[in-house]
């Protein structure tokens, strides 16, 4: 049978992209994409980049003070969000223009349209054009959800706080995984007042407890209202004359609520942001009309090949609800063109996979935490606790925090908590030692770096604990 194309893409993102770019430049695949949103996805539009670059944005409202420390004196005029906002949406635009110039210089078809699956081979636009192709492959990523409460969907979520017009006053988080703490700490950095809520007894569940409480009590100290084993019981929006106290402020803040938690008490914020979770782009694609398997949460099953349970249907990424992290994403989609185009099978490794959460302070991971390691074998603990020389030295409050998790009996590092400046960019390092399965005495014989702080890493010599 003849194909329009050697392989249809639905989904822009980081994912869609790499694998259309890839498909087409070197295996000289005929491909055309489809996304009905913006190219460059959750990740480049209203994720990972933008999200840093809040985060680059917030860390300044502590440079005066910080400064005046150091002998400089700066004086603090506020923040500006109409002009952030603007250069932030520019550079946005700059990036999705960049990876429509891989597509368009790789030679793949674009479609600025939503795509659906009508059988294994034929994808359908919303403009009704059919096409066929030998190989569909789905990265449409997820989507923030509400929870299933009245007036939730007046509320924001996640994808919403780059697109504001003006920042609330108040603002009450609804969550306590990295985006809610993530956002926590921007806002808060910002000007916001900030009240976070979590059901849980800790925040950042999944991560190692030591680091979990050291984040909590940071973010606590920084002016976060943090409000643990809370959730929200009911939220009533209020017309902005109820709420308001700059009422010319144009345009207006997002809608303002009363907010009733599950302890009792009535409190009032400007803003309300749901952070309480993600959800694959599954819904009305026609994977039901085309046989493709779905998880319990929406999520396209696939092997390890990113095959579904139809031959020619593959999906990456998010919807897939795997390892939910850009790089992964990236990484699948290479595996898969080596997979089918280049007779190549290859399968992603989604073990030891570092990681980081831009809290504030940062927190880089990868292995097993403390509590999940001594669950499974005997183990030693290596772990340090400190005040960063540039934080002592400005009489700030800051702690970081270096943890080794080690196998009792092959000596091997299980596990590497970070929390500290630049702990994202520390981790991808130790990431590299720990992947090739470095030993306890591996990083003992790495000679420091000094003064650092991630000399702390190679310098612990006796176990904190024993487990």
């Amino acid at each position: 049978m003849n194909f329009d194309y050697d392989l249809f893409v639905i989904g822009g993102g980081s994912g869609g992209v790499r694998a259309a770019r890839i498909a087409a430049q070197e295996a000289q695949a005929k491909v055309a994409i489809a996304e009905m949103s913006r190219y460059g996805g959750t990740c480049v539009i209203r994720g990972c980049v933008p999200k840093k670059l809040m985060v680059f944005a917030s860390s300044f409202s502590r440079v005066p003070n910080e400064a005046d420390a150091y002998g400089w004196d700066l004086a603090a005029r506020g923040f500006n969000w109409a002009h952030f906002s603007d250069k932030l949406g520019s550079e946005l635009d700059r990036l999705e223009s960049v990876y429509c110039s891989f597509l368009q210089n790789a030679g793949v078809q674009s479609f600025n349209e939503r795509a659906t699956i009508i059988d294994p081979h034929t994808v359908e636009l919303d403009s009704g054009k059919r096409f066929t192709a030998s190989y569909i492959l789905i990265a449409t990523g997820g989507h923030p959800q509400r929870p299933d409460i009245p007036n939730a969907d007046l509320a924001l979520v996640s994808d919403d706080l780059f697109k504001l017009n003006c920042l609330p006053k108040t603002i009450l988080i609804v969550g306590g995984g990295y985006i809610a703490c993530e956002f926590a700490g921007i806002l808060n950095g910002l000007g916001v007042r900030v009240t976070q809520f979590y059901r849980g007894s800790q925040i950042l569940r999944g991560f190692d407890l030591e680091a979990r409480e050291l984040i909590a009590d940071q973010m606590k100290g920084a002016g976060v209202e943090l409000h643990l084993e809370t959730n929200v019981k009911s939220l009533e929006p209020k017309t902005i004359s109820e709420n308001l106290s700059d009422q010319t402020a144009i345009p207006p803040p997002p809608t303002p609520f009363k907010v009733m938690t599950t302890s009792g008490d009535e409190l009032e914020f400007e803003a309300v942001l749901f952070a309480t979770g993600r959800s694959p782009n599954t819904a009305m694609m026609g994977l039901e009309k085309a046989g493709v398997e779905r998880g319990q949460r929406g999520e396209i099953k696939v092997d390890a090949f990113s095959q579904t349970n139809i031959p020619s249907i593959f999906a990456i990424g998010d919807v897939t609800n795997r390892v939910n992290l850009t790089p992964v994403a990236i990484r699948e989609a290479m595996a898969f063109v080596e997979t089918v185009f280049k007779s190549n099978p290859t399968a992603v490794d989604h073990q030891l996979i570092p990681s980081a959460v831009f809290t504030q302070p940062e927190l880089g991971t990868i292995g097993l935490s403390e509590e999940v390691a001594q669950q499974q074998e005997k183990i030693e603990v290596y772990a340090t606790s400190f005040a960063p020389m540039r934080s002592a030295f400005a009489d700030q409050p800051d702690r970081a925090m270096m943890k080794l998790v080690v196998s009792q009996s092959t000596r091997k590092v299980l596990g590497c908590t970070i929390v500290g400046p630049a702990a994202a960019e520390i981790i991808q390092l130790a990431g590299v030692a720990i992947k090739m399965g470095a030993t306890k005495e591996d990083f003992d014989r790495t000679v420091a770096v000094h003064p650092t702080m991630a000399e702390e890493m190679v310098t612990m010599r006796f176990p904190t604990r024993i487990a």
